[in-house]
């Protein structure tokens, strides 16, 4: 079958003025699957490629597939986007089936099939394996109701087939790599060619807000020293000489995390990495720090999202105020930069609460600090302690990380944003920052720390635009009335295609 893998041109504001665009994993990963199956398979990144929906239902119309797959890395607020892209494309070929992948949809697939009828099949979970047995049954007319993983409409009837089992060996399934027609598209860390690429898959831990461990179920790995071949043939092969890590926890393994630094190293690979690590586990493994810099670490992010330590046991992070100070330190000993995540709106903060992050954030002393908000997805449990507390983002493509949902009693939006921004500017500009920023003697950590710091800052300058230039709405609503709108205000735009 002729397969059409589309990127839907969701930006989002870190994509647009910040990393720029990153190639989608998830369809090289589901288009290596069918094209193992002798599947003629096209990618067409929209998002890379700055697309207009006319101009997607064009090359679609021309390549003239057999079905039109779809997902997004960023699937929450990408949602609008697939919607309206499907929509356009089922009015101009109603009886090619949308099938439609991704966090967001494996959890709201009654919800979406139930509100929209421009996408015909959901893939729940994981999809390598089951998108090549859905394709083969769409192609010989099999039953679709003995595929697990799915949802379909069936006798005008929402149906969810039963659950597909975990992928055991990570290893059994290709990346179609070669569907990336423009490798300059997908430009980082100024070294020219990027790729992203995934070791593991899954967390053992239990954050109370993290979207990701119920989808992945359990921490899975390949084998090290395949995912550093495959580094090593981006770089020969494709020129990339960037590479970020999609992994959620890939340092879960100490013994299996060594092995692939050093089968990473053994490559002799002009190549820097980038990867979001636990601080505890950069705490366990300051023996083998060396080889993280030998490897191509210029710098880690790590997640520290809070600095109080009672909101840290509450959101069950695992991790201590003591791990994320020392992690820092053991980092900048061996020459490698520390950019930590704080996530701001776990609680209902007050200007002291901010004050004393600050002080925290301070004494902590990162290199660059990636400020975000909270996000409460449905699905997890920390939706489930904050059902009560105000929402005032209906805008679900901005349930981003990057744009307040939740609201306070005790500060009005603009003063959080005024003092998350005032935080970043703190951080990033004091004294001490800013001689390192020019008297690194590392050439490879000036740069990049030098990037992180341009790029950060025009993000940061947009984000106060973006905030400015869109009014807030004036109704709002419980955090569970917001849910129930976001999950179920999608049109119906489109006939009903017939499978």
């Amino acid at each position: 079958m002729r397969i059409l893998a589309i990127n839907p041109p969701y930006l989002s504001i870190t994509t647009a003025r910040g990393l720029g665009s990153q190639v989608p994993l998830g369809l090289i990963l589901i288009g290596g699957s069918l094209l193992a199956e002798g599947h003629e398979v096209r990618l067409l990144d929209a998002e890379a490629r700055r697309l207009s929906y006319p101009r997607i239902v064009r090359e679609t119309i021309e390549f003239a597939p057999d079905a039109v797959l779809t997902g997004h890395a960023g699937s929450t607020p990408a949602h609008p986007a697939v919607l309206e892209m499907a929509a356009e494309i089922k009015a101009e070929l109603p009886d090619i089936p949308i099938i439609y992948g991704g966090v967001f949809p494996t959890y709201h697939a009654r919800e979406i099939l139930e509100a929209t009828n421009s996408i015909d099949i959901i893939v729940r979970g994981e999809g390598e394996k089951t998108i090549a047995a859905l394709i083969g049954a769409l192609e010989t007319g099999g039953t679709l109701s003995e595929i697990a993983g799915i949802a379909f409409r069936g006798d005008g009837e929402v149906v969810l087939t039963r659950p597909a089992e975990m992928i055991a060996d990570l290893d059994l399934y290709r990346r179609g790599w070669e569907l990336i027609e423009d490798w300059d598209l997908y430009r980082c860390w100024g070294l020219g060619r990027s790729a992203v690429v995934q070791f593991s898959r899954g967390c053992p831990h239990r954050c109370t807000y993290c979207g990701q461990r119920g989808f992945w179920t359990k921490w899975r790995y390949r084998n090290p020293k395949a995912v550093a071949a495959e580094i090593a043939w981006l770089h020969r092969e494709k020129g990339v000489n960037f590479i970020d890590l999609a992994d959620e926890n890939p340092t879960s393994s100490k013994r299996l995390w060594r092995e692939f630094l050093e089968a990473v190293i053994a490559e002799n690979l002009n190549v820097r990495l980038f990867a979001t690590i636990r601080a505890p586990d950069i705490v366990r493994d300051a023996d083998i720090l060396p080889l993280y810099k030998m490897a191509g670490f210029d710098c880690v992010l790590m997640g520290m999202e809070t600095t109080d330590p009672t909101t840290l046991a509450k959101i069950r992070k695992g991790s201590t105020t003591r791990d994320d100070r020392d992690a820092i330190r053991l980092l900048r000993q061996h020459g490698i930069l520390s950019m930590v995540g704080h996530i701001v709106g776990f609680e209902e903060e007050n200007f002291a609460d901010y004050w004393n992050a600050l002080r925290q954030l301070l004494h902590y002393d990162p290199d660059l600090l990636n400020a975000m908000y909270v996000t409460p997805h449905r699905w997890t449990a920390f939706y489930g302690d904050n059902e009560e507390r105000e929402a005032i983002e209906p805008d679900q493509k901005k349930w981003d990380y990057r744009h307040q949902v939740l609201g306070t009693r005790n500060l009005k939006p603009w003063r959080i944003l005024l003092l998350v921004k005032l935080t970043e500017l703190a951080i990033h500009l004091r004294p001490r920052a800013l001689w390192r920023l020019m008297n690194y003697s590392d050439p490879a950590q000036r740069r990049a720390y030098r990037w992180c710091f341009r790029n950060a800052g025009n993000v940061w300058l947009h984000e106060i635009f973006d905030a400015l230039s869109q009014p807030r709405p004036s109704r709002r609503m419980q955090l569970r009335d917001m849910g129930k709108r976001i999950k179920v205000e999608t049109p119906l735009t489109a006939p009903a295609s017939q499978i």
